[in-house]
């Protein structure tokens, strides 16, 4: 029983811990899941943008390519070839930005209608002043149109946020990004230059690139409208950034918690997307889960000590109702069911038969061959009386070797075959150890239901004084209480 009540207690704290575990587990592989996801979107997203940009920047070169090629472009076709680049992609504006050495300057601004200009001290337009090569806006195309207009003849090379990367484009003969700025045609963002050289010029060494360099075509790219291409394909409610130098140039300021980053690569530059999903997993389910788990074990705990308890009382109930040795009621189990017995006869008008029984000579086997002998002796006789009753007959050892048994609903004839049957049965006992003497056993009877005033130790004392005449007759037998006079009801002893 005890072996039970550990593996049920083993088994709540497995219950226990298995639900704990698989709460936390289930977390986890939310999280995972969500972060996957998480991940997955953002570099979408930034593919999504990077690819744009790429296009723009791509078609950015292929107009330089074509203005290398012709050597002079009119303003009617750099406007077709600008048009064509702000045109399905991100683009804000396109422009062709010309090398102007000071000896053509005159040539140029009459040529071109418009003035070389810079911004003064307080922001204005005014005269380029005297420099050994301008490189002023010689085309402009925007989708603000109007603006366009106003930002020819702007000398980049004056411009500290824009001149570095100018010279770097013409260098390093790659497409070169500026930083975040302000454009000169409205909002924030950046500006791309490529390079153009002359044709069939050797451009090998940065010097001989910046001998054969033409112009730039140059192209704006708004913020809003790269920020724009990255979000349109997240989901709703995403959070969004984009970080340029750990600094956030487009989105809600502050770090974004626990998010996900991608890199953005428009020209020689790179950007950060950075994500967070609001569609975290909620950890209500999987503490739901271990709670109920918990309470399970704990319910599942406390059935099985309730019934570890049930179990010792019943065990203890059965000790101090059954006897060790025999199996059969105690003496006092005994005396509590004879009783109900009797007031059940009295009730119901019948009658009944308490037998005493007493082995004979039993004190010989514990001397002859010792009381484990004895003890087997009375297991044995036990199993005679149980084979020899019916389901609802009383059974019981008192002690020693004093058996008795009470059977309700039985006439005085019926007690005495009764009786003579299991003085029979145990004299023709075959011991298992055959080195063991056969037993005999007295059988004293007495009848009640006969008399309503009749107590139970009444009942006893005409039991044993039936029991004891059998006795003083030689053993072996039984006798009928009769008040009158114990007399034999039986055949003779054999």
């Amino acid at each position: 029983m005890r072996l039970r009540i550990w593996i049920g207690l083993l088994a709540a704290l497995v219950v226990g811990a298995g639900a704990v575990i698989g709460s936390i587990l289930t977390y986890e592989h939310d999280e995972a899941e969500f972060h996957t996801r998480q991940r997955e979107e953002v570099v979408k997203a930034a593919r999504a943008a990077e690819s744009v940009g790429a296009l723009s920047v791509g078609e950015l070169a292929a107009a330089g390519a074509f203005i290398k090629a012709d050597g002079n472009v009119s303003r009617q076709e750099f406007a077709v070839i600008g048009h064509s680049l702000i045109n399905g992609n991100i683009l804000h504006a396109a422009a062709f930005i010309d090398v102007v050495p000071s000896a053509e300057r005159a040539r140029y601004e009459r040529e071109q209608g418009f003035p070389i200009v810079e911004r003064g001290p307080t922001g204005a337009m005014v005269k380029a002043g005297r420099r050994p090569v301008y490189y002023p806006l010689t085309y402009v195309t925007s989708n603000a149109e109007p603006l366009a207009r106003s930002a020819a003849g702007f000398d980049i090379g004056t411009d500290p946020a824009r001149s570095p990367y100018l010279m770097k484009a013409a260098t390093e003969g790659r497409a070169v990004a500026t930083g975040v700025i302000p454009l000169l045609l409205g909002g924030s963002g950046i500006n791309v230059y490529k390079a153009i050289y002359r044709d069939g010029a050797p451009i090998a060494t940065p010097a001989e690139r910046r001998r054969a360099l033409i112009g730039f075509a140059a192209g704006s790219f708004l913020l809003r409208d790269l920020a724009s291409t990255a979000i349109t394909t997240l989901p709703e409610d995403v959070a969004a950034q984009i970080d340029v130098a750990h600094h956030t140039v487009v989105g809600p300021p502050g770090a974004l918690e626990d998010p996900a980053r991608a890199q953005i690569q428009i020209a020689d530059r790179t950007w950060l997307l950075v994500i967070r999903d609001p569609a975290r997993p909620d950890v209500g389910v999987p503490i739901l889960f271990g709670a109920a788990g918990l309470a399970l074990a704990a319910v599942l705990g406390s059935l099985i000590w309730v019934w570890s308890r049930e179990e010792r009382l019943r065990r203890l109930q059965r000790e101090a109702d059954e006897d060790a040795l025999s199996g059969l009621r105690t003496r006092r189990r005994f005396e509590q069911e004879v009783r109900a017995a009797m007031a059940r006869s009295r009730r119901d008008g019948t009658t009944g038969a308490l037998l005493m029984l007493d082995l004979d000579d039993f004190k010989s086997v514990n001397d002859s061959h010792g009381h484990p002998a004895g003890d087997k002796v009375i297991g044995e006789v036990a199993e005679v009386l149980r084979r020899r009753t019916r389901e609802g007959d009383i059974l019981g050892r008192l002690g020693g070797d004093e058996f008795a048994i009470a059977l309700a609903s039985c006439r005085p004839d019926e007690a005495s075959v009764v009786a003579e049957a299991i003085v029979s049965a145990i004299r023709a006992r075959k011991a298992d150890d055959p080195a063991t003497e056969s037993v005999t056993v007295s059988v004293g009877v007495a009848i009640f239901g006969v008399d309503p005033l009749m107590s139970y130790a009444t009942l006893v004392s005409e039991a044993d004084t039936a029991m004891y005449a059998a006795k003083d007759a030689g053993g072996d037998g039984f006798r009928l209480f009769d008040p009158n006079a114990i007399r034999a009801t039986a055949p003779e002893r054999r």
